[in-house]
């Protein structure tokens, strides 16, 4: 580990982003810019402390988890996160497509999305970031664990994902979730869209019948679709999408057209996050 090059590493990159570069407040009382030590160590999930220690060259190596946790917090690009890990002493993680490292670009979408449901998915549609009006609109799909993190798999398994859309449009979700996953498995049979695969054909007739199908394109993400919210009713929404090629992740964006009663309910979500369980 490389104390003195981690400390400046650290501070370089902390200096050359500002609050609302990670969705933070400017404040009146900033004089100089760049993030204060106290807004990287909330951002990363650690005590100000053991974030202080690591820029002063002192306290324990810090595991891969923290590390994790810094990179996030200072939107660190596959490069910048890999070099982070090599100077305190780690191997750099193995990137793997989709591997949960949301892009810097995704990030500061998203954050400044404050007002708009957003949320990043990976290859195989794991939701790997919610904005707040994300999940008052669709609840919290970040809080599964093990083949439920995967949509295409609580499709088939859960009845309160279904809930969310209109009966008569469950066929066609079924028919483009399992579109979706299939472009995945092809890509990759042997890795992660192979379990999922697997373990749907053993439990779901239903997703057996529709993967016997072989369809690759049933529609696209900008289509029109409905969603059941249970505060707000029935609401039509437009998802338009930005892939990043390197991470095979996308963001979905969801809008209404203006002056229409969904999107007078899009208004409305902040007020009904009491509901972001469902």
């Amino acid at each position: 580990m490389d104390r003195a090059l981690l400390a400046d590493f650290l501070r370089a990159r902390r200096e050359v982003l500002q609050p609302e570069d990670v969705g933070l407040p400017r404040g009146p009382r900033r004089r100089t810019g760049g993030l204060r030590r106290e807004e990287v160590a909330a951002l990363a999930g650690m005590s100000v402390d053991y974030y202080s220690r690591i820029e002063q060259q002192r306290g324990p190596v810090p595991s891969e988890q923290v590390l994790a946790g810094i990179a996030r917090a200072l939107h660190l690009s596959l490069s910048e996160r890999d070099h982070l890990f090599d100077l305190a002493g780690h191997s750099a993680p193995r990137r793997v497509l989709g591997d949960g490292h949301v892009s810097p670009t995704m990030l500061r979408i998203v954050e400044r999305l404050s007002d708009t449901p957003a949320l990043v998915m990976s290859r195989f549609n794991e939701t790997l970031l919610q904005n707040p009006p994300a999940i008052a609109l669709l609840g919290d799909y970040t809080r599964f664990s093990g083949l439920s993190r995967y949509l295409v798999y609580r499709w088939f398994t859960d009845p309160a994902q279904r809930a969310l859309y209109p009966v008569e449009d469950h066929d066609l979700r079924g028919r483009v979730f399992t579109s979706e996953i299939r472009a995945a498995y092809t890509a990759d049979p042997e890795g992660t869209a192979g379990e999922i695969v697997s373990a749907l054909l053993e439990i779901s007739d239903e997703f057996a019948d529709i993967w016997r199908l072989h369809e690759v394109d049933v529609t696209h993400h900008n289509d029109l679709k409905r969603y059941r919210h249970p505060a707000l009713g029935e609401m039509e929404l437009y998802c338009q999408r930005l892939i990043d090629p390197d991470q095979a992740q996308e963001l979905l964006v969801f809008s209404a057209t203006p002056g229409s009663a969904s999107h007078e309910k899009l208004q409305l979500l902040s007020s009904v996050r009491d509901y972001a369980g469902h």
